[in-house]
């Protein structure tokens, strides 16, 4: 699942892009001031960064230009209400990789967003393989034995969690941080229905055994696809 980050310091427009952005698949977390936004794109890995450039305490030309010269490569999209010319210049020159202007249609943003998304997924490794469980991150698409398993969008996203760390350990706590936003304060057990879900798909029908329960430890997914 695709984690986006959102650094705006309107929170109403921080709300709304939160959840509809939730709403399309996307795991988002949300900063409202250029510090917090700056520390959060550091400190995570986010395949999408929606930028303003008026923020407080450090602008978002300012924040841009610390990502890039700490060798952050995330694709960012500048969200703008200036609408001049050098303006987007500037952000283009800084290092941005697309830009919005205030107000902009949601549709829109969204086909940005997908965009740089496979842009950036281009860049790396797109395909997972466990033995004969193969994952496609830029085309969303799992096999199995040659086999299409249909997913939802959150059971592509704890499947390719799963599947990064491949004969790793992995608690149901750091499955939930990366497959769902930050602020998602329900029961920790969602992950094992997910988890249950997944099995019916990927393991039952072909008679496999690939997520492993770790009592009181977590999941692993094996390396040879079970």
């Amino acid at each position: 699942m695709a984690r986006v980050l959102v650094v705006e310091d309107e929170r109403n427009i921080a709300d709304a892009l939160r959840r509809g952005l939730a709403a399309e698949g996307f795991a988002v977390d949300v900063a409202l001031d250029g510090m917090d936004g700056l520390w959060k794109a550091t400190e995570v890995e986010y395949d999408v960064i929606l930028l303003d450039v008026m923020l407080p305490g450090l602008s978002g030309y300012k924040v841009l230009e610390q990502l890039r010269a700490d060798g952050v490569v995330t694709p960012v999209l500048m969200l703008t209400a200036k609408d001049g010319d050098f303006d987007i210049a500037d952000a283009l020159d800084m290092g941005a990789d697309d830009y919005l202007t205030k107000p902009f249609s949601f549709v829109v943003l969204v086909a940005r967003v997908r965009a740089l998304y496979r842009r950036g997924a281009r860049t790396q490794s797109n395909i997972m393989e466990a033995g004969d469980l193969l994952l496609d991150s830029t085309r969303r698409r799992c096999e199995r034995d040659g086999k299409e398993i249909l997913l939802t969008a959150r059971e592509f996203g704890v499947l390719e969690y799963l599947m990064s760390r491949r004969d790793e350990v992995v608690s149901k706590t750091e499955i939930l941080a990366s497959v769902w936003d930050e602020n998602f304060d329900g029961d920790l057990n969602i992950v094992e229905v997910y988890v249950r879900y997944l099995r019916r798909k990927i393991d039952v029908p072909f008679g496999r055994h690939a997520i492993e329960t770790v009592r009181g430890a977590g999941y692993r997914l094996h390396r040879d696809g079970g």
